[in-house]
């Protein structure tokens, strides 16, 4: 949000100004499942950060409640690891289900097209070549010399 500067008699014109613009996002919003374990690994990281702060001051003021909380930490950890990468893997399961928005002139994509251009007419003239070889046989002759193997 921008604060909006106006010359002072313009502004005496229109009246008080608003105090910012709204101005579009510049992101896109995260798909649903992506922000929902975004969310929860938030959440679980916040949990084992506030875990490990309790385990130090129970460490530092000699409680028995320590070294249980040191080992829970350590299996927070592991969970809240876990969770980003989760976090990740969704991300990247989204964008190969849902398809990456490709630029059109990309040069792979132009490639596949000048390929596939390429098949179709080699596919083609092969066609032409076939029909020319039955037109020269005629319906009632056979193509090969009678034999059926060369050996």
């Amino acid at each position: 949000m921008k604060t909006q500067e106006r010359p002072a008699a313009e502004a005496d014109r229109e009246g008080p100004r608003p105090l910012w613009v709204e101005e579009p996002a510049v992101r896109w919003r995260l798909p649903d499942p992506v922000r929902t374990s975004a969310v929860r690994a938030v959440i679980i990281v916040a949990l084992t950060l506030m875990q490990a702060m309790t385990a130090f001051l129970c460490t530092l003021a000699g409680s028995w409640l320590a070294f249980p909380m040191v080992l829970s930490t350590v299996a927070s950890t592991v969970a809240s690891t876990w969770g980003v990468l989760d976090v990740w893997i969704t991300r990247q399961v989204w964008n190969q289900r849902m398809g990456v928005v490709s630029v059109p002139s990309s040069t792979a994509r132009q490639l596949r097209r000048e390929r596939r251009r390429a098949r179709r007419a080699a596919r083609r003239s092969e066609r032409i070549q076939d029909r020319g070889q039955e037109r020269d046989t005629g319906p009632g002759r056979q193509r090969g010399s009678g034999r059926l193997s060369e050996a």
